[in-house]
């Protein structure tokens, strides 16, 4: 029992978010069609691959990158998902990581970067990214709706909100463990900011950088479940529908293709960041 009166929390965010929206709302509708356009073009390009050409260079890539043995795991659990039917919503689920990714990327690194030259850009981000990794995933579907709508973008707002931390802490992260030797000899021979760090800093973090992007790509993949309760298609529909349903052999079909793909893709990141060394 308390004897202060209740803070009007959940009215003040109301407002905030209707507000927001009736200021950026052309903004909102715009961002909507350029998302929606990046996965109806990935899932076009990976549609436009024959399943078997697409197993093949998927297992192609992982004995590039890593040894056979997972190239042969590749091979196997992609037939096995295209045997059970499940092949379109892989497809479906791959363009939205791949976007999801993609945009974590593009705003993440930069600002890693930057928070990586400044303790005080430090010291006030820190707390945001704290709260966009804890707070429950359900919670950024509710103001994504509101100005996203129903389907595929919000899904991938939420994914890039809670999937971009990783990019974000170990670009900053590897970029401030770089010997400050190293540094201080480039600023001995003269080196300008931008020279030191695209060829000092960036290149000697691009170990830890690659394992952020690693993280964040196994953060998207473990959206698609929640994604496809605001009508995201992919894998994450079919287990939804399956829940609802009881049905749980298609459940454990779904959710074994999901686990099939996030093994693939995260031997495949990994062993790139590690043929980097």
């Amino acid at each position: 029992m308390t004897f202060l009166p209740k803070l009007p929390l959940a009215s003040w965010v109301d407002s905030a978010v209707s507000w927001i929206k009736d200021i950026l709302g052309p903004f909102f509708d715009i961002l909507t069609d350029g998302i929606g356009a990046v996965v109806e073009f990935f899932v076009m390009v990976l549609e436009s691959i024959p399943a078997l050409l697409l197993i093949l260079i998927f297992a192609g890539l992982a004995w590039w990158v890593s040894r056979w043995t997972i190239a042969l795991f590749t091979a196997i659990g992609l037939l096995l998902i295209d045997n059970l039917g499940y092949w379109d919503g892989t497809i479906d689920t791959l363009a939205l990581v791949l976007a999801s990714v993609i945009i974590s990327i593009i705003i993440g690194i930069p600002i890693g970067i930057w928070i990586s030259q400044s303790d005080r850009a430090q010291s006030i981000l820190t707390p945001i990214l704290d709260f966009m990794q804890t707070m429950p995933a359900f919670v950024y579907l509710i103001p994504a709706i509101i100005f996203f709508g129903i389907g595929v973008v919000p899904g991938i707002i939420a994914s890039v909100i809670f999937s971009m931390p990783p990019t974000i802490r170990l670009t900053n992260l590897g970029i401030r463990q770089v010997p400050e030797d190293l540094v201080e000899a480039s600023d001995a021979f003269g080196s300008t900011p931008s020279q030191k760090l695209f060829k000092v800093q960036l290149p000697l973090a691009m170990n830890t950088i690659m394992a952020g992007i690693n993280q964040s790509i196994m953060l998207a993949l473990s959206m698609v479940v929640i994604a496809s309760l605001v009508g995201a298609p992919g894998l994450g529909a079919d287990v939804y529908r399956a829940v609802t349903q009881l049905k749980v052999g298609t459940g454990f079909e779904a959710g074994l293709a999901i686990v099939i793909l996030a093994i693939v893709l995260d031997r495949i990141s990994q062993n790139i960041r590690i043929t980097k060394n």
